[in-house]
């Protein structure tokens, strides 16, 4: 698949676009700034308008409500450790492919916060923590996606980077820092990829001028973003994130959603009729929403007539052979080798015999994180059959090695064999509609009928050896739920979207019932649920079944078990990480530690087996104190439904994993420089400045367990010689590094540049990434690779003067494989400007 990225200019569209909102009644105009559901807009024949649907899309295009699987990409964290534009290019059109195939038009993505924190709830929906690869990737990615008809909203501006408190908090950053840091990826997508959409976040920023929540910020959406930067596309509120009607009018937002209902509607049509918001302003908000429609193909421009909207053919779905392929392929390249003592890897497929798959991540793998990033795939992981498939010789035992989820699994088929049967009840007790569920089931009720007043669900336990069952209720809302005559779990706290805001829609907290039986049985469970009206989000009720049998081993004979496997194999492939519990939307991170006793497990597996392969298996980052004790270790990231195949793709060295970290990995928690973002007094103070991720950890001398931008492959590579060419003011400089691949095999080189600065300047970074090239070199052979430093690079904002400028003097430009591993150094002079 192939998209044209060329940028169409957007002024002259948006002026037409004008001219055609004049005529519309004001009416017409102010009901087309508020969605008319969650995730469409509203429609007007009367100029050809049909309704415009976007849809959540950092991994994969959601949808409006259909039950279609989607496509699950590797997460962006995952995207960025590629750092090849070509990558997120291609994964650009299969998103548009998706939408088309979707009826989606705009998609929710990219996200370009920066990861400030590792323990930020959302750190892996972001590409990295610095500015200049998540610009690059994002900007590449945007390209794509537009450039093949479907739009795109980069999210979330600004300082959106913790998850707690995120509807409420301020961030406060300087000027100085919020140009060089945080708006930066921002401006690179909006001037080098024209992107189509922008989403204002939930929270509110301070930039030493204005102190405002996002949505009505004036300095972020008009003075820099519309005036500065010329922006022309829409602007649009987080669902929900509106709360008034003059200010964010006034302030520069286009769209609030989700719709029905909001802050604007009649209140904002009241205020235009008294004069307090400009006529003018809402017909720049109506052309905005319609140039959007145009580009998307949703404005026929002929009065009275809609062109219906046609998915064209021949569109690949998400199981389908060239898609498979690409995210197997982008999940292989994005694996990150942190170590691998005496070229312990890759492992040759008829080199082993036996194989001792370890861990509860290897059962049960972890591949998307929670929260709006969260899709319905294909097809469900299973690395054992991975496994098997890549070493054909070989037996792969699996075992979990002791659990790591605070919850109990859900209710399998084998237990709750007749599934759930729920029903939707009006306010007087009748059926309005009647629905069954098979087993394991989610526990969601969506799309429940007009008029349901509550739902009721039912299900019979079958309990099939003697002994203690543990069964675990998990509800969202007011609630009586029972098990047998038992009432486990009751509440008359009537739910609201704040459970979808703080994510414990998603991951409901449990009571856990046990059940001692002398015999087999069957027990019933029945419970009285709250439908849940969360407004935009939509109606739903919510309890998940899960269940626990006497015959499951202990954790501590989990891991014995796993030990004495690893003991007796060839080959011991132990895979630890996080879980959804542990990395979504909706709440940050208590710690870095891996959940459970993995730890453990990885230290006494390794003791047993010197051939032990450690696989991590997260999005962000997690301290492995065991990192430089055992023979072998990858970081697998969330790497989507093609995931499994690419790692044992990856471990008999079918794809050579070349990802390099777009991030820190910390050796303690105690070194990281920005250890949490909890709010203080509602304030999030980032008094860092532009030192964020590895220049902090420059300024500050801590040793991470391995730098930004590391990355060992499985090749080795060699610098020669370094040279910059002749500074330019209109294209910064160009450094042509020499390198040579040293190995037997072709590779992937990843040559960094950093700066640093003439002078000692506090704030200024001790070195920051200039720019980088990926190389592809043939076994033995030479290259020739040129790194563009641009400009900008060189700039700092004068807070107290015209803005940009760059600072004169010689500044050492140093390239390498890391921002820790610099391998050559050359200077350049900038003259006085």
């Amino acid at each position: 698949m192939t998209a044209d990225s060329t940028v169409p200019p957007q002024r002259t569209l948006v002026d037409e676009m004008r001219r055609l909102a004049a005529g519309l009644a004001i009416e017409d105009r102010v009901r087309l700034l508020t969605g008319a559901t969650a995730w469409t807009l509203h429609e007007l024949p009367s100029i050809g308008l049909r309704s415009l649907a976007v849809s959540d899309g950092p991994i994969g295009v959601r949808g409006t409500g259909d039950s279609l699987p989607s496509a699950q990409m590797p997460a962006p964290s995952a995207m960025a450790a590629t750092w090849d534009e070509d990558v997120l290019g291609a994964l650009g059109v299969l998103m548009a492919s998706e939408a088309r195939r979707k009826q989606v038009d705009v998609v929710l993505a990219p996200v370009v916060n920066l990861q400030r924190t590792p323990v930020g709830g959302r750190h892996f929906e972001c590409f990295s923590e610095d500015p200049v690869l998540t610009g690059r990737m994002a900007v590449a990615f945007v390209r794509a996606v537009q450039g093949a008809g479907v739009g795109a909203c980069v999210k979330h501006y600004l300082g959106n980077e913790s998850e707690t408190d995120r509807t409420s908090y301020i961030a406060r950053i300087d000027r100085r820092t919020l140009r060089e840091v945080y708006l930066a990826p921002f401006e690179r997508v909006v001037l080098d990829a024209g992107v189509w959409t922008v989403m204002a976040a939930y929270n509110g920023l301070d930039d030493g001028t204005e102190s405002a929540p996002a949505t009505e910020h004036h300095g972020l959406l008009t003075s820099i973003l519309k005036q500065e930067w010329g922006f022309e596309g829409l602007v649009m509120s987080d669902w929900q994130a509106t709360k008034s009607t003059d200010e964010s009018a006034l302030a520069g937002l286009d769209l609030v959603m989700p719709g029905p209902g909001g802050p604007w509607g009649e209140a904002l049509l009241a205020a235009v009729r008294s004069g307090r918001v400009p006529e003018s302003a809402v017909d720049d908000k109506v052309a905005r929403v319609l140039a959007v429609a145009q580009r998307a193909g949703a404005l026929s421009g002929r009065p009275g007539q809609v062109e219906p909207y046609r998915v064209p053919g021949g569109l690949p779905g998400p199981d389908a052979p060239a898609v498979r392929g690409l995210l197997r392929s982008v999940a292989a390249r994005s694996t990150v080798v942190l170590r691998n003592e005496n070229a312990m890897l890759p492992v040759a497929a008829d080199a082993v015999r036996t194989i001792a798959l370890i861990g509860d991540n290897a059962l049960d793998p972890f591949v998307q994180g929670g929260g709006s990033a969260h899709v319905v795939p294909p097809h469900q992981p299973d690395l054992p059959a991975a496994l098997r498939e890549a070493f054909p010789t070989a037996e792969v035992t699996a075992h979990p090695g002791g659990a790591t989820r605070r919850h109990i699994p859900l209710a399998l088929y084998d237990v709750v064999p007749g599934g759930f049967k729920v029903r939707a009840l009006d306010a007087a007790g009748a059926v309005l509609e009647e629905r069954h569920h098979d087993a394991p089931w989610d526990g969601w009720v969506r799309a429940v009928p007009t008029g349901t007043a509550e739902v009721t669900v039912g299900a019979d336990l079958r309990l099939a050896e003697p002994g203690r069952h543990v069964v675990e209720l998990c509800v969202v809302g007011a609630h009586r739920a029972y098990v047998g005559q038992d009432l486990v779990s009751a509440s008359d706290h009537r739910a609201g979207s704040e459970v979808v805001l703080d994510g414990s829609a998603g991951h409901p907290a449990g009571t856990s019932h046990p059940v001692d039986v002398a015999s087999p049985a069957t027990v019933p469970v029945t419970a009285t649920l709250q439908v849940v009206d969360a407004a935009g989000f939509g109606r739903f009720a919510r309890l998940e079944v899960r269940y626990r049998p006497p015959s499951k081993a202990p954790a501590d004979d989990e891991l014995t078990a796993a030990v004495q496997a690893a003991r007796a194999a060839d080959l011991a492939v132990v895979v630890v990480g996080t879980n959804p519990e542990v990395e979504s939307e909706g709440w940050d991170r208590r710690d870095l530690a891996l959940p459970g006793a993995q730890d453990e497990l990885v230290r006494r597996v390794a003791a047993a087996n010197p051939r032990t392969v450690v696989v991590v298996n997260a999005g962000a980052p997690v301290l492995l104190p065991w990192l430089d004790e055992v023979p072998a270790v990858l970081w697998w990231w969330l790497p989507g439904q093609e995931g499994t195949g690419a790692l044992a793709d990856v471990l008999v060295g079918a794809v050579e994993p070349g990802g390099r970290l777009p991030w820190t990995l910390p050796a303690s928690a105690e070194d990281v420089p920005v250890p949490d973002a909890v709010p203080v007094d509602g304030v999030v103070h980032y008094t860092e400045g532009t030192d964020v991720g590895h220049r902090a950890w420059d300024r500050l001398g801590h040793s991470p367990a391995r730098e930004f931008g590391f990355g060992l492959g499985y090749e080795a590579w060699e610098y020669g010689e370094v040279r910059a060419g002749a500074w330019s003011d209109s294209a910064g400089v160009i450094v042509t590094v020499e390198i040579a691949n040293v190995a037997d095999r072709p590779s992937r080189e990843v040559v960094q540049v950093y700066l640093e600065p003439p002078a000692a300047d506090p704030r200024r970074p001790v070195r920051w990434l200039g720019g980088f090239t990926g190389a592809e070199v043939a076994p033995g052979e030479r290259a020739s690779v040129q790194v563009a430093v641009p400009p900008r690079a060189f700039q700092v904002w004068d807070e107290d003067g015209p803005g940009w400028r760059t600072p004169a003097g010689r500044y050492r430009l140093r390239a390498g494989r890391s921002s820790r591993d610099l391998r050559v150094t050359t200077v350049v002079d900038v003259p006085p400007t």
